[in-house]
């Protein structure tokens, strides 16, 4: 019996090629493009999964308000970068609590062996509990020891194959020069060797050095509640109880943090599973991602599966009315309904379990692309091993039944005489389940059109929008505060100012995208009170606000015709000033300042710029005087050709600091990096949104054919009675048109809906416009006529002798 309805499985699929090839491929490049989405989704959601204590790691996040303000604020206003000393305090204070990690960092560092200097990026001072707490895999030394001692160092196992080859690095010595005013130059020995960070997880280091080198440099910071210069970490035992802790955190800050502080602050603590995927804090120290893009990726899979499936059951009901007689004939000669139900149902399974070996295929030749196109090192092996092929095999068998199950259950129904007779009621039933799911499938596919133009037009409103300042043709060497190029700084700025393609330079400590630091600047207010707030500080040399074209509201910008703005002078922005309560610039200028041991008063206020990304609105922001604790060079280029002029830049900073590597980038590039998970999750939305849309043709092709072939006749007749060919096609064609019109109508909202959601992630965004889903329908209509027209032009174009003679 078996080996008969194989037999004319067989027959079917060779008899019916068309139909055959759209069923087994769409289908097959549906599941392939759901496996495909889900490795990227289980990749995303595995972050952090391989510390082995993960489910008892903590951090510790910063707040600055009141207990009264703390309800109404959410985690957005927490920061992750914080102090030193609330580590050892949690430690002291809660038994609960077993270690604690804390580090800081990431800069970079020249280290020197032999003739070779390089610059190490990526560098972290770590505390030596780290190995105790997370679980990086160690090659080389000890890891309770490693990071014990003052100029210790674990470098990667690339770092240590770049400086070292294949020798053993443990015990070898490594020549660095000063980390930023955390560490002097000195000789670090190299204590262990560890695996290159998992792709998986938040953090990421190329080169630890032990968090007691900073402390030998600079102890008193350690101590400092008001210092934020530290992430905290922290193990906690299994009897953990996060809501009994959290309830305690007002009386521990009461009772530990110190008068730099201020009254507002205050501490959270996320727990390392939420920190990828779910933490809303700021100042993040790795990776991070979006929860809401999970979520839209994985509706993206169901959505592809869901079409691709409906394609399978629409031709599947479709062909079963052409298979009514022989059903009719079977129950005549003896069949009963449940062989006539495991026949259809086997048929169903055969085609799905050619789709799925097509599907694995596809995966298989796709997966470099789709690592290409995620940036991700993504392991079939992760997703597809003997655990998970139940789960695959378990899909494949509803998949089959589900679209099996409609034309075997009613085709076995069938009343052997009235069929013979050629009396069919199932027929109608049959064109009305169809014509639903096509309005179904073209639904998500408008919604995916429209998805895909609305993301287009979100990310170039980001290239578009005008931030505030010059970033266009601004090169920038990030020198890491090196104090021999801060001592040339004059002379590097007169020497390549010199050159006629070169408009300006400017040094700082911070240029817009980079990392800052934010303090607590006492500024007097409206009412002639000293105000203590929070704000990012962009600590400036003289000429930067020129420099970058910020434009002045109020008063003036540094100038070397007064001598005190270096020590007695402040910069501030709009918001500010709000900040302090002047709604009028203006109002700022002359007031009274107190900000890290500089006093004097604020001479100016610049427009507001968005110096990080339109994730974020404008924040507040001072821009003190310092000219020598810069980091960074910038230079505003005015030159076609690039490549002569970064060559005799490179001549004078050999010339000037031949001690340090001339490391340059462009800061639309570095800016637009903050963006670089937004530009991922536009071409994976639009790659497979082009296959949804597909997949849905392949399945109105197949429909359109079906529908061409019912009606060959009528086709005949029409033509010999005068129809033309446009008349036909229009014929064909208008009643997967008015389905279609009826699927915009379904998709706007949901679309709507879903994208207004999505672009709540970005403090400015564009709003939604209604010839969005007017363009959306428009091309949706486009699609379903050229892939009809292209079956209903061959049906007018053919003889109608020949199709009245058809059977």
């Amino acid at each position: 019996m078996l080996k008969n309805y194989f037999k004319i499985a067989y027959r079917n699929l060779l008899k019916k090629k068309v139909y055959s090839f759209i069923n087994i491929v769409g289908l097959g490049i549906g599941m392939a493009c759901c496996v495909l989405i889900f490795m990227f989704v289980q990749d995303e959601l595995s972050y952090d999964q391989f510390n082995e204590k993960g489910d008892r790691i903590f951090r510790v996040v910063h707040g600055y308000f009141g207990e009264d303000e703390q309800a109404n604020n959410s985690r957005e206003d927490y920061w992750v970068w914080g102090n030193a000393p609330v580590g050892p305090a949690l430690e002291l204070d809660f038994p609960e609590v077993e270690k604690v990690v804390r580090f800081s960092g990431k800069g970079d560092i020249l280290f020197t062996v032999g003739d070779q200097t390089q610059q190490e990026d990526g560098i972290v001072f770590m505390d030596s509990t780290f190995f105790e707490v997370f679980s990086f895999e160690f090659l080389e030394g000890d890891p309770k020891k490693a990071l014990v001692a003052p100029y210790s160092v674990v470098l990667s196992e690339t770092t240590a194959k770049k400086y070292f080859g294949d020798q053993q690095a443990l015990g070898k010595t490594l020549k660095g020069s000063d980390v930023a005013g955390r560490a002097n130059a000195g000789d670090y020995t190299v204590t262990g060797v560890m695996k290159d960070s998992p792709s998986n997880s938040h953090l990421k280091f190329n080169t630890l050095l032990s968090l007691s080198t900073f402390y030998q440099s600079r102890p008193g910071i350690f101590d400092a509640w008001g210092y934020v210069d530290t992430y905290t970490y922290f193990l906690v035992n299994e009897q953990f109880d996060q809501q009994a802790f959290e309830a305690k955190i007002p009386e521990f800050i009461k009772r530990r943090a110190s008068e730099e502080n201020g009254p507002n602050y205050t501490i959270g603590i996320e727990p390392l599973k939420d920190v990828y995927l779910r933490s809303e804090v700021q100042r993040q120290p790795g990776e991070t991602a979006s929860l809401s893009n999970i979520y839209i990726f994985s509706i993206i899979g169901l959505f592809i599966l869901g079409i691709a499936i409906i394609n399978f059951m629409n031709l599947s009901t479709a062909r079963s009315m052409e298979r009514a007689k022989e059903v009719g004939i079977r129950k005549s000669i003896g069949a009963d309904k449940n062989s006539l139900i495991f026949q259809f149902l086997e048929e169903s399974l055969i085609i799905v379990l050619l789709a799925a070996i097509i599907s694995v295929i596809l995966v298989s030749v796709a997966l470099p692309l789709m690592e290409q196109l995620t940036g991700k090192e993504l392991q079939i092996n992760r997703v597809i091993n003997w655990q998970t092929i139940p789960f695959f095999v378990g899909i494949v068998l509803i998949v089959g039944l589900l679209a099996g199950s409609y034309p075997a259950l009613v085709l076995s129904s069938f009343r052997p005489v009235a069929i013979l007779k050629g009396i069919n009621k199932s027929d109608a039933k049959g064109a009305n389940l169809r014509k639903g799911l096509v309005v179904f499938q073209f639904s998500l596919s408008i919604a995916l059109i429209a998805g895909t133009l609305i993301v287009y037009t979100q990310m170039s409103h980001l290239l578009d929008k005008d931030m505030g300042f010059d970033k266009e043709q601004m090169l920038v060497v990030d020198y890491n505060y090196d104090e021999q190029v801060n001592n040339v700084s004059s002379a590097l700025e007169n020497e390549l100012e010199k050159n006629q393609n070169i408009a300006s330079v400017a040094f700082s400590r911070s240029v817009p995208g980079s990392h800052f630091p934010n303090a607590g600047t006492t500024i007097e207010n409206p009412d002639g009170e000293m105000v203590m707030e929070g704000q990012a500080i962009f600590q400036v040399g003289l000429d930067f606000i020129d420099h970058f074209n910020l434009e002045l509201v109020a008063g003036r910008s540094y100038s070397r015709d007064y001598p005190s703005d270096s020590t007695s002078a402040l910069v501030i922005n709009e918001a500010a000033a709000r900040q302090y309560g002047y709604s009028n610039p203006a109002d700022a200028v002359g007031k009274k300042f107190d900000q890290w041991g500089r006093a004097g008063t604020v001479i100016g206020v610049v427009k507001d710029f968005n110096y990080i990304s339109l994730h974020n609105k404008v924040e507040p922001l001072t821009l003190p005087f310092e000219a020598y604790a810069s980091r960074y060079m910038s230079l505003k280029l005015k030159t076609e050709d690039l490549p002569a002029t970064l060559s005799q830049i490179e001549q004078v900073w050999s010339q000037l600091a031949p001690h340090r590597p001339f490391i340059y980038s462009f800061l639309d590039e570095d800016f637009n990096r903050q963006y670089e998970s937004d530009f991922r999750f536009r071409q994976i939305f639009t790659t497979f949104s082009i296959l949804a849309i597909f997949i849905a043709c392949l399945g109105l092709l197949g429909l359109a054919t079906y529908t061409a072939e019912q009606r060959t006749k009528e086709i005949g007749i029409r033509k010999v009675l005068g129809a033309n060919i446009g008349s036909i096609v229009g014929l064909l064609s208008k009643d997967f048109v008015k389905l279609v019109l009826i699927a915009i109508l379904v998709a706007t909202p949901v679309a709507w809906y879903g994208m207004n959601q999505w672009l709540e992630g970005f403090a400015y965004h564009v709003p939604v416009h209604w010839w969005v889903f007017l363009i959306s329908g428009v091309l949706a209509v486009i699609v379903a006529l050229v892939t009809i027209s292209f079956q209903a032009i061959k049906a007018a174009l053919m003889n109608p002798v020949k199709s009245l003679k058809s059977e």
